[in-house]
């Protein structure tokens, strides 16, 4: 969801396009194209649903406004964490007692207060639970290699060198001001990531001993890139075999005795970083071989009405991310709890069955093995009113919450931050809600129906949001 790919409305698929502004590939802030899950919104014309009676909305309310945990705050921790900082937060310790890995969800990235909120939770889940790893939906070698050289950064250049640019913000600075403070310590808070796009700042080998081979890679890269984001399936095929086999030797140099040696005298409180690079080299072949024609297919193809490759992109992307996921949990840290952070379509347990959805297809969450998905806890996060963006940055009124909506029923709580568990309920006339098809809005104004229990263990609804404030394009964007 960050680097740009700049696509036309497919009307004819009720399809509108959202058009990326993170500096992702390009410090500079050029608009480019995207074939992420979320360059591509539903558009509902027309709703239909049963009607549903006010008594019963009415009823469900009424549970609502006797069940909901009302959380305090979501304002971060800025200071030293006190023995009751999170005391709101205490009903979570039960919920989670057996579970290792916690997904924090969001209808939207453009929202302050989301970005608030799951600092706090992060807090509270390292401070007062024990998850020591956060894994971001960010690119895998950015995140690890900021996190090898935390202490040497500062907190807003390890957030703008390791998360994509669409969390830029002065609201999650918080966060990575608290990840250099824990590394530390003799808890830290390790930060890690999952997904397999290509980001700024580009690979650029400064990790290799052989500078010859260092220098071909941030060729490859540049090269890789501009594929990525172009249409030139001709060229690329042609140029493709050369720019894996390059990989390949850069995978063997790294994994050389030499090389190892070098990176332990570099790096030598972070053992586990060869690993992590092999890792993110396996991807780049992955990706060259497989990803990037894709990509370049979808955009084509989309240019034409047609979906077949965009839909084949997004299962391709998710599959990787879900991958690992699954390898850092089991091969890298496998004795630590996760906290994952990740938009809801791609945390959500069942997404090919959301209803009203422009990519009826399964990702991350739905494909997410079984024995994890039951030592793991889904929060989804959603907006009740206020204004949220896209993107691209443009702000959009979050919409009315409709009658009998997820938002609507936990909005009769009255309070700003209100939160249900939907894990461990059983059916009763007041939450029959949970067990059937509700409407809530991706993105604060697309709507979606889905069955709340079958989607999310727990959900997070926070009333009157607002924008973040984006640090997108500051001087210190750019890569030292």
């Amino acid at each position: 969801m960050y680097h740009f790919r700049k696509r036309k409305r497919v009307a004819a698929l009720t399809l509108t396009t959202v058009i990326l502004a993170t500096a992702t590939l390009f410090p500079t802030g050029q608009a480019h194209a995207q074939s992420s899950i979320e360059t591509i919104q539903g558009h509902v014309t027309e709703v239909q649903t049963a009607r549903t009676s006010d008594e019963k909305i009415e009823l469900w309310k009424q549970w609502a406004r006797e069940h909901a945990y009302r959380i305090k705050s979501i304002t971060p921790v800025h200071e030293d964490i006190e023995s009751n900082s999170f005391t709101d937060l205490d009903m979570l310790k039960p919920l989670l007692k057996d579970k290792r890995i916690v997904f924090l969800g969001e209808s939207s990235h453009g929202v302050a207060e989301f970005n608030l909120a799951k600092t706090r939770l992060i807090q509270f889940l390292h401070k007062e639970m024990g998850y020591n790893v956060l894994a971001f939906e960010s690119g895998l070698s950015n995140t690890s290699l900021s996190n090898a050289i935390i202490n040497q950064k500062s907190a807003e250049q390890t957030m703008q060198s390791s998360i994509f640019g669409v969390w830029w913000s002065k609201e999650i600075l918080t966060l990575f001001d608290y990840l250099k403070t824990s590394a530390q310590t003799e808890q830290p808070l390790i930060l890690t990531g999952f997904d397999m796009q290509l980001q700024s700042p580009l690979l650029d080998g400064h990790w290799l001993k052989d500078q010859k081979l260092a220098k071909q890679l941030a060729q490859t890269e540049k090269q890789l890139s501009e594929f990525y984001i172009g249409a030139d399936l001709q060229s690329y095929r042609a140029k493709k075999q050369e720019m894996i086999q390059t990989y390949k030797n850069i995978l063997k140099s790294l994994q050389s005795k030499e090389n190892q040696t070098y990176l332990q005298q570099e790096y030598p409180n972070h053992p586990e970083l060869s690993k992590l690079l092999e890792r993110s080299l396996e991807d780049r072949i992955r990706l060259a071989q497989e990803y990037i024609e894709i990509s370049i297919r979808s955009l084509i193809e989309l240019e034409e009405g047609k979906m077949d490759a965009f839909l084949d992109s997004l299962v391709w992307r998710d599959k990787a991310m879900n991958d690992n996921l699954i390898w850092l949990a089991t091969e890298v840290y496998p004795n630590e709890k996760f906290i994952v952070w990740g938009h809801n379509d791609h945390i959500r347990k069942a997404n090919s069955k959301v209803m009203d959805s422009s990519y009826p297809v399964p990702l991350m969450g739905e494909i997410f093995p079984e024995e994890l998905r039951e030592i793991s806890y889904v929060l989804g996060l959603y907006a009740s009113s206020g204004q949220t963006a896209d993107n691209a940055g443009e702000v959009h009124n979050v919409e009315p919450a409709l009658p009998g909506s997820i938002e609507a029923i936990m909005s009769a709580t009255n309070t700003p931050y209100s939160f249900l568990d939907l894990r461990y309920q059983k059916r009763e006339a007041g939450n029959a809600w949970m067990f059937e098809p509700r409407f809530a809005y991706s993105w604060g104004i697309y709507p979606e129906s889905f069955v709340p229990k079958e989607q999310f263990d727990g959900i997070l609804v926070i009333d009157n949001v607002h924008p973040p404030q984006y640090m997108r394009f500051n001087s210190s964007n750019s890569k030292e």
